[in-house]
């Protein structure tokens, strides 16, 4: 099934797992946001500043940001409401975690990359 995938923390450098996990959810078919504020263009997709920002909503949020540096998006994500947000390797926070659960958003610890291969995503 499709999903429309917003990238929290995407990056324009191909050595990082941001760009290899958005590559890959382009390959099986899945519709991308890569969401940076200091990346206008990733390949050929236009990058959006903040989650705010984004066109439409979105199924899955798939995070690449250290844990430190999440609280500031605590309130973005639970306006945007996704139905799950993925907390990739390093991304782990229980705290932010417990804080989108209780607002009924499904948490995930684990590697987007993992899930797409073994159809788990």
């Amino acid at each position: 099934m499709t999903e429309t995938v917003a990238i929290l923390g995407a990056s324009d450098n191909p050595e990082r797992y941001a760009h290899k996990a958005m590559k890959m959810l382009q390959e099986y078919g899945h519709k991308v946001y890569p969401v940076n504020p200091h990346i206008d263009k990733i390949d050929e997709l236009n990058v959006t500043p903040s989650l705010t920002a984004l066109p439409e909503s979105v199924d899955t949020l798939t995070l690449y940001v250290n844990p430190q540096r999440l609280q500031p998006y605590l309130d973005q994500i639970k306006k945007l409401h996704p139905k799950r947000v993925i907390f990739n390797p390093g991304t782990e926070s229980t705290e932010f975690a417990e804080e989108l659960e209780k607002a009924g958003i499904e948490t995930t610890e684990a590697c987007t990359m993992v899930l797409l291969r073994t159809n788990q995503f």
